[in-house]
């Protein structure tokens, strides 16, 4: 597994409605036809009868994609009595896929504050599948350099009979203090559900080393294939201020997010 740089666009919200990453992300990747499934359930093994739960899931994520995108194309349209029956589906649903259903239940629990109860699924959650406790977007600041990613897993270029799961991800730094910095290098740690771990480093990002101004924000795309229907990435970039002679580099943090087939499932926790 390793990441892949993809060209810039320009719309950073464009990762969180698939409606909208057909038109950008899927150009980037040479993917005008495919269609994305916004950003699973770890799998081991190998041979056919992994083969088969690889399909399996595969055939679920779509199907769970495609309700939640009636649900909203309902709901846009004021088809409330449609809109209903689709809830009701995608309840029924996830109260059939053990992850979607602890994540409900999750949510629930801290809504309600059944703090015990919340423990006790977020454990169980952290057994079967880790990586679900992640969102598949992040955000942190560091010196006042902020760095937010979405991810996307991009159906058109995998192949879940083969082990191939394609993610793509968009960031955007933002240099919110007042001091201009530039990026030097970046620094990943990609994980798959398996717990495979990867370190990958590079100077810059797609080919170029930015120099951000106060107030001003830099963005690209890029991708990362992995084995597994799940995962997580991490890392830093080095980075220096530029407006003094001599000054000392520093890392900026990428927090963890979710690579995942079945994207942030039930409402964000």
């Amino acid at each position: 597994m390793h990441c892949m740089n993809l060209r810039a666009v320009t719309d950073f919200n464009s990762l969180s409605l698939s409606s909208r990453l057909s038109g950008s992300v899927a150009k980037d990747c040479n993917l005008r036809s495919n269609r994305i499934v916004a950003c699973s359930i770890s799998g081991q093994g190998s041979g056919p009868a992994q083969d088969s739960n690889q399909s399996s899931i595969f055939s679920r994520t779509e199907t769970y994609a495609l309700l939640k995108q009636q649900l909203e194309v309902a709901a846009k349209s004021e088809d409330y009595k449609e809109a209903a029956r689709l809830r009701d589906s995608l309840k029924l649903f996830e109260d059939e896929e053990p992850v979607l259903r602890l994540r409900r239940l999750l949510k629930e629990a801290i809504t309600e504050e059944r703090f015990e109860d919340a423990a006790r699924y977020r454990d169980e959650l952290k057994e079967i599948a880790p990586h679900f406790l992640l969102k598949c977007s992040s955000d942190a600041t560091t010196l006042g350099v902020r760095v937010q990613v979405r991810s996307v897993y991009i159906e058109g270029r995998s192949q879940p009979s083969k082990g191939l799961y394609f993610f793509a991800y968009r960031i955007r730094i933002t240099n919110n203090s007042d001091r201009p910095v530039q990026l030097l290098r970046r620094r990943w740690i990609i994980t798959d559900a398996n717990g495979k771990t990867e370190s990958v480093h590079g100077i810059g990002v797609i080919g170029e080393q930015p120099v951000i101004l106060p107030d001003t924000s830099f963005e690209y795309s890029s991708a990362c294939p992995l084995s597994t229907p799940s995962g997580r990435m991490e890392g830093d970039y080095e980075m220096k201020h530029i407006d003094k002679l001599g000054a000392q580099t520093f890392n900026v943090a990428i927090a963890p997010f979710s690579l995942s087939t079945f994207g942030d499932g039930v409402d964000a926790i």
